[in-house]
C-alpha cells in the first residue's frame, strides 16, 4: 500500500474562505484504489511554501505519491508547477501529457493546464492535478492505474523489474 500526500494550493482555501472539494476528491479516489492518505494540507499559492511542503512529505515523511491540486493555470498566483520543478530530480512528462490529452477530449480548455510531474530522489512521485473538483476526478481516474504501475517500477515492486 502506497502512502499519499495531498497538497491543495489555494489562497482562499488556506484562509478557510473556500471548501477544499478537489483535495477531498483526490482522497476519495486514491483510497478507493487502496492507497493510504498520510497527509492532506491546504496552502496559499506560494512557491516557497509549496516546495517546502513537497520536500517535507518526500524527505521527512517518506510519502511515495504526492498529489497537488490547484495553482496550475495562468493566474499570477499560480505557482504549483514552478514549486514542483524546483524539487524534482527527474521529470515524468508522459503523465502530464496524458492528463492534458484526456482533458482535451472533454474541453479545449484542457490545453491551459501548466501542470507537471516528476520524481524526487527516486522515492516520491509528484503530480500536479488541476484545481477543479471535476477536472481532478477526470484526470486522476484516467491516470491512477498507470501511476500505480509506475510507483511499482520506481520502488522496485514490479514483478518484471529489479530496482537498480
Amino acid at each position: 500500500m502506497y502512502r499519499v500526500g495531498i497538497i491543495t494550493a489555494s489562497d482562499k482555501g488556506s484562509k478557510g474562505q473556500r471548501e477544499d472539494l478537489s483535495g477531498s476528491a483526490i482522497k476519495e479516489i486514491v483510497e478507493s484504489k487502496g492507497y493510504k492518505v498520510e497527509r492532506k494540507t491546504i496552502l496559499p499559492d506560494d512557491k516557497k511554501l509549496l516546495s517546502e511542503e513537497m520536500i517535507y512529505m518526500s524527505d521527512q515523511l517518506g510519502i511515495e505519491l504526492i498529489l497537488t491540486t490547484g495553482g496550475t493555470g495562468f493566474s499570477i498566483r499560480d505557482n504549483t508547477p514552478e514549486a514542483t520543478e524546483a524539487v524534482i530530480d527527474k521529470p515524468t512528462p508522459g503523465i502530464s501529457e496524458a492528463m492534458r490529452y484526456h482533458s482535451l477530449q472533454i474541453t479545449p480548455r484542457g490545453m491551459l493546464s501548466r501542470g507537471i510531474s516528476g520524481i524526487r530522489k527516486n522515492n516520491s512521485l509528484i503530480i500536479n492535478l488541476p484545481g477543479s473538483e471535476k477536472a481532478v476526478k477526470e484526470t486522476l481516474e484516467y491516470i491512477i492505474d498507470s501511476v500505480t504501475h509506475g510507483l511499482d517500477i520506481m520502488l522496485g515492486n514490479a514483478s518484471d523489474c529489479a530496482r537498480k
